[in-house]
C-alpha cells in the first residue's frame, strides 16, 4: 500500500536532557536550518544533536509519521543499517584489549574454512578462472573493507523474500559461505566495502568468547552503557513507534516507503538473525550513549569503561589499513593520521549518521530514515554545526563527564 504524506503545517522542537545531563544550549541553529524543509514536507522529520565539550543542541523537528503526525522523539526507534559496523568494532578492540585476539592473526586460526582461499580472475559464460590467495587473510583485513570480499553473500540477496542484512543466514554460516565462495582480489591489496567481512569478523569473536556475537554485544557493551532499546529484534512497540522510511520527491512531499529489500519486514520474527554488517535497530538517545563512549576514549557518561582510552586512540580513532587506502579503522571510518581535527564515526543507508572529536569533545549526530535521493539540507546542516561550534559556552557549570583531566 502506498500512501503520500499530509502537509506538514508546523514544525517540532525538542531539547532534552540524555544521559549524563549535558548543558542545554540555548541555540536553534540546526532546528532554523531545517524548517523550510519540514514546512513543505520534503523532509518528514529529522533528529539532529551537536556537543561541544559539555554543551549540547538537541533537534527533533517534524514527525516520526508525517500521516499521523507522530512526532519524532529522541526515544523512537529506527534502522541504523551501517551504524552496525561500529558495534562490531568496538567488539574487537575488546578482545584485542584483553590480549585475546590480535589485529594481524589469520582469520584461519579461528576459522578453519578460511585456511584455503581462491581469488576470482575472470569469468566468461558461467565459467569461472581462479587462483589459490597468495596472501593471508587477516582479521585486521575483514573489518576495514580490505578482504576481498562481495558487499554481501549470494544468502542476503536483497531480492529474494526473506533475504537482506538481517535474513538468509546467521552469522557463523554466513562466514563459512564467504569462505567457499571467490574472492574479488587479493586480501590487502584493494578495498570493497563489505558487510560479509564484519560478519566474519563477528564469527571471530563468537569462536574466541564460545558466545553467539549479539550475546557478547549485550553483555560487554549495550548493558554496561545503558543502551536498552537496542537489539536485532526491536519489540512490537518500538515498531508501532518506529520513525517511518520515506523517499525524497523534489517539488511534493515525501512518499512514504513501505520496507526496503534490505531490511525486510516483519522486522522481529523467525526469518531475521543477527548482523554485525548492519540491521540493529537503535534510538537516539542510546546512539548518544555509545558514540559518546568513544569520544570520552572508552568511558561511558554513566561512568562505566568499555575500553581503555589507548585503545580507542590507536585501533578505532585511526585508520588501520595500509597508509594510501584511505581511513578506515574497525568497522569505523576513521583518518588516516589522528591530528586535533580528526573526526570518526560511521553512516548508514537511510541516512543516519554519527562522529565524534576525541581531541575536542564534539559530537555530530543525524537521524533520518530515508529512502533515496539527494539531502538538499545537507549544506544547511553543515552550516548550522559550524556556527554551532564556533559559538562560545560557559562549561563551568556542566555536569557531564566529557573525559578531560582538569
Amino acid at each position: 500500500m502506498k500512501r503520500f504524506i499530509l502537509f506538514v503545517a508546523a514544525a517540532l522542537v525538542c531539547t532534552m536532557a540524555v544521559a549524563g545531563n549535558p548543558k542545554e544550549s540555548q541555540t536553534k541553529f540546526a532546528y532554523d536550518a531545517l524548517k523550510p524543509y519540514v514546512d513543505d514536507g520534503r523532509l518528514p522529520g529529522a533528529i539532529c544533536v551537536f556537543y561541544k565539550d559539555g554543551v549540547q543542541e538537541t533537534c527533533c523537528i517534524g514527525y516520526a509519521d508525517a500521516a499521523s503526525k507522530r512526532p519524532i522523539k529522541m526515544s523512537s526507534a529506527f534502522m541504523q543499517c551501517s551504524q552496525t559496523k561500529g558495534f562490531c568494532g568496538v567488539t574487537i578492540a575488546k578482545l584485542v584489549e584483553e590480549g585475546r585476539i590480535s589485529l594481524d592473526d589469520p582469520v584461519s586460526k579461528y576459522l578453519p574454512e578460511f585456511e584455503e582461499l581462491w581469488v576470482l580472475d575472470s569469468e566468461k559464460d558461467g565459467i569461472k578462472t581462479l587462483h589459490k590467495a597468495k596472501n593471508v587473510l587477516t582479521v585486521r583485513m575483514v573489518l576495514n573493507h580490505t578482504g576481498g570480499f562481495p558487499f554481501e553473500i549470494s544468502a542476503k540477496r536483497l531480492d529474494v523474500r526473506g533475504g537482506g542484512w538481517s535474513g538468509g543466514a546467521p552469522i557463523r554460516q554466513a562466514a563459512s559461505v564467504a569462505a567457499a565462495s571467490p574472492l574479488m582480489f587479493e586480501p590487502g591489496t584493494q578495498v570493497q566495502y563489505s558487510n560479509t567481512g564484519i560478519d566474519i569478523g563477528a564469527a571471530v569473536v563468537e569462536a574466541v568468547t564460545g558466545m553467539k556475537w549479539e550475546n557478547y554485544l549485550k553483555q560487554e557493551v549495550l548493558d554496561p552503557l545503558g543502551m536498552k532499546s537496542t537489539w536485532f529484534w526491536p519489540t512490537d512497540r518500538q515498531i508501532e513507534n518506529k520513525i517511518e522510511l520515506y523517499e525524497y520527491q523534489e517539488d511534493a512531499p515525501a512518499r512514504w516507503v513501505e520496507e526496503m529489500g534490505w531490511e525486510q519486514r516483519p522486522y522481529n520474527d523467525s526469518h531475521v538473525f543477527a548482523s554485525a554488517g548492519a540491521g540493529l535497530w537503535t534510538t537516539a538517545e542510546d546512539q548518544l550513549k555509545f558514540y559518546k563512549m568513544l569520544m570520552n576514549l572508552g568511558l561511558g557518561e554513566n561512568g562505566v569503561r568499555i575500553l581503555k582510552e589507548e585503545t580507542v586512540k590507536s585501533i578505532l580513532a585511526v585508520s588501520t589499513r595500509p597508509e594510501g587506502f584511505e581511513g578506515y579503522s574497525l568497522g569505523l571510518s576513521a583518518p588516516e593520521k589522528d591530528s586535533q581535527e580528526s573526526w570518526f564515526g560511521h553512516g548508514g543507508a537511510w541516512g543516519t549518521n554519527c562522529s565524534v572529536n576525541w581531541h575536542t569533545k564534539e559530537l555530530r549526530l543525524w537521524v533520518v530514515q530515508k529512502a533515496g535521493g539527494p539531502s538538499p539540507w545537507d549544506q544547511e546542516i553543515d552550516k548550522a554545526a559550524d556556527k554551532f561550534f564556533n559559538s562560545k559556552f560557559d562549561t563551568g557549570k556542566r555536569d557531564a563527564y566529557t573525559g578531560r583531566i582538569d
